[in-house]
Parts: C-alpha cells; sequence; structure tokens
C-alpha cells in the first residue's frame, strides 16, 4: 500500500511544496516547487511561429509570456490553427497555433511543445492528435471488456475530434464515474481547442492543474492508503478535487496538525532529498550502485562491494544483480531520470541469470507511472534501457534554488 505526502519545507533554505510516495515505507517518488513558482507543463497556449528550421526539422513557437518552445515539424500535419488559416497549408512563421507545454526545459533545452493536446482525467485521456480510441495494457481482459461496453458508443462514432485513452485507473470506477468525467473533459475540449481557436495570441487555454494533483491522479488509487497533508490550503484543494472526481478517496485525505514533529521529519524526506544528490548508493548485501547523468545519457554501474569471496560468486553476483535492479528501478522513479539509461550489472556466466535478471527488471519498471522499458543486454553485458521525459530531474529542481 501507498501513501501520498504533501508537505511544505524548506530544501536549501529554500521554502518549498513537496510531494512524495511512499510505497512499503520508503520514499519512491518525490517532486518539489518552490513556493510561489509554478510550472507550465501541461498548460495550453495559444503560440506564435517564430522561425521554421528545416534543417534540424522544427520550428520555435512563442508562447504565454515570451518563453520559446521548441516544436518539432512531424507534428505539423496535425496542428489546431487560430481562426482564418486553413489547415493544410505549411506551417510558416508568424502562424498562431494552438500548443501545449509536453516536457520541461531541461539542461539548457528549451521546453518541447506539442500539437497533440491532451486532456487527463484519473480515467480517461481525451487527445486531439491520435483520434484512436485504447485501453491501458495494464487492465485485465475482463476490464478491457467492460469498459469497451461503457464506451462503445463513444468510441464508435465517425466524427469525432479527438481521440480516448482509457487509464489503468478506470478499472475501478463505475459507469457513472467513467460517463461522468468524459462529459468533464469533452466540455475542457471545447472551451480549450475549439472556443480557445478565436482567443488573442499568447493566451493561456488551459492551466494544469499543481503538481500535487496531478501526483494524486497520476497514482493507481487502488493501493493509495492515505493521502496526507500539513498545508490547509492544500488540504482544502485536494478535498474539492476529490469530491469532484473521484468520492471515493475523500476518507483516504487527512490534514496532519502534529506541531512537535514535522510530516517531513515523520516521512524522512530531508534523508530521500540528500540521497538524490549522492552518486553511490549502498544495497543491504553489501554492493552499491554508482548513478551518473551525462549530457547524453545516466550511466549506472553495479558493484560487488565488501564482497570479496571466491565460493559461490556466480549465485552471489546473482544476487546482488537482482537487488540492484530493484534499486534502480526506484533511483529512476526517485530522482525522475530518463532519456538513454545504461546499466553496467555485474558480469555472469550463466544465461539463465542474465534472462532472469533482465524480466526481473522489467517487472519493478511496470510499477512506474513513467513508461520505461528494458531493451537489451548487449555483449558487453550492459543492460539498455529508456525512460520517458516529461518531468526534469528532480536534483535539477534542487541546483536551481
Amino acid at each position: 500500500m501507498s501513501k501520498i505526502i504533501i508537505t511544505a519545507m524548506k530544501v536549501k533554505d529554500h521554502p518549498c511544496l513537496v510531494c512524495a510516495l511512499k510505497e512499503e515505507k520508503r520514499v519512491m517518488e518525490i517532486r518539489l516547487a518552490p513556493v510561489g513558482q509554478e510550472s507550465v507543463l501541461g498548460n495550453i497556449y495559444v503560440g506564435q511561429v517564430e522561425k521554421v528550421a528545416e534543417n534540424i526539422k522544427a520550428a520555435f513557437v512563442r508562447f504565454g509570456n515570451g518563453e520559446t518552445g521548441y516544436f518539432p515539424l512531424e507534428e505539423a500535419a496535425r496542428v489546431i490553427y487560430t481562426s482564418g488559416r486553413k489547415r493544410n497549408a505549411p506551417l510558416r512563421a508568424g502562424d498562431e497555433i494552438l500548443v501545449q507545454v509536453s516536457r520541461d526545459a531541461m539542461k539548457g533545452k528549451l521546453p518541447a511543445l506539442t500539437s497533440n493536446l491532451s486532456f487527463t482525467g484519473k480515467y480517461l485521456v481525451l487527445t486531439t492528435g491520435n483520434k484512436k480510441f485504447g485501453l491501458s495494457a495494464k487492465l485485465s481482459g475482463e476490464e478491457r471488456n467492460r469498459l469497451s461496453k461503457w464506451l462503445e458508443e463513444e468510441s464508435s462514432r465517425q466524427d469525432k475530434e479527438y481521440g480516448l485513452v482509457v487509464r489503468t485507473n478506470a478499472g475501478e470506477a463505475s459507469k457513472e464515474e467513467i460517463l461522468r468525467e468524459l462529459d468533464y473533459l469533452q466540455r475542457l475540449y471545447q472551451k480549450t481547442a475549439v472556443t480557445g481557436r478565436s482567443r488573442t495570441c499568447f493566451s493561456l487555454l488551459y492551466e494544469a492543474e499543481p503538481f500535487y494533483l496531478n501526483a494524486i491522479r497520476d497514482a493507481y488509487s487502488r493501493n493509495i492508503e492515505e493521502i496526507v497533508t500539513d498545508v490547509p490550503e492544500v488540504y482544502h484543494r485536494i478535498s474539492g478535487y476529490l469530491k469532484d472526481f473521484s468520492p471515493s478517496q475523500t476518507e483516504q485525505l487527512s490534514l496532519y496538525e502534529d506541531n512537535l514533529l514535522p510530516l517531513y521529519k515523520l516521512h524522512s524526506l530531508e534523508s530521500a532529498l540528500e540521497e538524490i544528490q549522492r552518486e553511490k548508493i549502498w544495497l543491504s548485501s553489501g554492493g552499491f550502485l554508482v548513478i551518473q547523468q551525462t549530457e547524453a545519457f545516466v550511466s549506472i554501474d553495479v558493484n560487488s562491494g565488501k564482497f570479496t569471496g571466491k565460493k559461490k560468486a556466480e549465485e552471489t553476483y546473482r544476487k546482488i544483480n537482482l537487488e540492484a535492479a530493484q534499486e534502480i528501478a526506484r533511483q529512476l522513479r526517485l530522482r525522475n531520470l530518463s532519456g538513454i539509461i545504461l546499466v553496467d550489472f555485474i558480469n555472469m556466466e550463466n544465461p539463465d541469470h542474465r534472462d532472469e535478471l533482465f524480466h526481473v527488471l522489467q517487472k519493478y519498471l511496470r510499477k512506474d507511472s513513467v513508461k520505461g522499458k528494458a531493451v537489451d543486454i548487449t555483449p558487453l553485458n550492459i543492460l539498455e534501457m529508456t525512460r520517458k521525459k516529461v518531468r526534469r530531474p528532480v536534483i535539477e529542481d534542487i541546483k536551481e534554488l
């Protein structure tokens, strides 16, 4: 079972709002934002094309309060123009288009923009770019059949202007909850993607929810035991959100009011933030990980550490590697590492042990709400994997404080 903790605390002497997810008494994920500073991730704007760079197959689009974002030209075919612009004409400087911030600015890179506007609920995602109907692969066969029947009328419509994705959390929702959220997302789409075409350039058409509400929405609700905060205004905001979108979870929410023991100390959030800033992570087996973020990829080295014996070395290496696989999956979530990730596990001679390691890592990656995939083990015994880039790494948030 999991707990979600939202608290105010100082990080490097800066007041921050911190949201953490704990599973089995360990902090698995953590997000933070300086008080008074909001991310633009997920926001939808009327943007203006500043320049089309054919050589890098991208356009640079100005949005919001003078920010510039990176827009891939491959998305130009599904772009939504403001009123008066022909849809099938090539993208050019000066065009006003609807864009959504799909990725925060990272390491000097511009924010990424998309024309595939997504409106995410707890159970459904409505998208303007991909107009297909899809269901989460994590839903059981029985759940998929039931949900497909409930949404059959919507999925079979020939004239719809958007697509629909059914999320994992929908598996435990009632038909009434599903259809109520669908109606809400449809109204949001109409207000933003249809009426928004008549708004002035640089207008903010849709403001994404606070990051802590996104964390609650994206967590698998069947695993959530408690949502606790010691910030009264956050408590009231979450309470209103749950009443509107997930009434069954309202009893899980509580306001922590013990002034003697701060909430962040009770749940060891200071220790988790310190852990994120360390390259070396010890394993209970005596081995350790060395995690390094380079410009091009994340490097993770698994070491045998304190083990020096030769007897049953293969079995010892197997146990260290399996423990490392679990901890690596946790560290990726905790630090929010993404992109290309290369893992140098301890070499094992037995091919069955290598196959076991590969599949165990895949199992732990499936617990992550951010899509990750173990790709292959190279002849040099380097495991290649990827994790989708959404938010920037937590260490970057800490460094900017």
